[in-house]
């Protein structure tokens, strides 16, 4: 007699709801708010009651999907875990990569769903810009202004670079916009006393 094959264990409600969310992000930038529970039950290769034992209904997915992606902490842990060890022009293009993914998913979601997240309690551009700073006080002496201002630069150089209308013309690897950053158009600092 044959033993019958094992039972896959049943996933815990956030396990279930954890494996939803990573489906339906992809969706939300495909289809915004038109996206179906079917579509998102395919992706996630589960019945479509299955989401529903999972959340209330298709807008609290959805809410729990902006909340999620619009969460400004797994990235603030990625700036923080960065190695200070690192050479600043490897450090600065780590940035300006993190920085640069993280803008594009935020604004192809809100392009194609809108806000639907809650507001944040804090201001989350003046944490990062402190700890973008961080990330490059270690080369404090080789720097011409402060980390803080360094930091406020980085970030919106990667946010407008990351807006392809705001670009308007070819797009920027991010290994330009380290060059850019780092050594500016001319090449070098310009002398202090350079005519204008």
């Amino acid at each position: 007699m044959s033993a019958k094959p094992a039972r896959a264990r049943s996933l815990s409600i956030e396990d279930r709801q954890a494996m939803i969310l990573d489906a339906v992000t992809p969706l939300l930038i495909e289809h915004g708010q038109t996206v179906t529970t079917r579509q998102i039950a395919q992706c996630a290769g589960i019945a479509e009651g299955t989401i529903f034992r999972a959340f209330d209904s298709k807008d609290d997915l959805l809410r729990a999907a902006m909340d999620r992606q619009l969460d400004p902490e797994p990235f603030r842990l990625e700036l923080a875990a960065l190695d200070r060890e690192l050479p600043l022009e490897e450090r600065v293009r780590a940035v300006v990569t993190l920085l640069r993914r993280r803008f594009a998913q935020v604004f192809a979601l809100m392009t194609a769903v809108g806000s639907m997240g809650r507001p944040h309690t804090h201001d989350i551009a003046h944490a990062f810009t402190v700890l973008l700073a961080d990330v490059l006080a270690p080369d404090l002496l080789r720097l011409t202004v402060a980390p803080e201002r360094a930091a406020q630069v980085i970030r919106m150089i990667a946010l407008a670079a990351s807006v392809p209308h705001i670009t308007a013309g070819p797009g920027f690897d991010d290994d330009e916009l380290t060059a850019l950053i780092l050594y500016g158009i001319l090449g070098s600092t310009a002398p202090s006393n350079a005519t204008r």
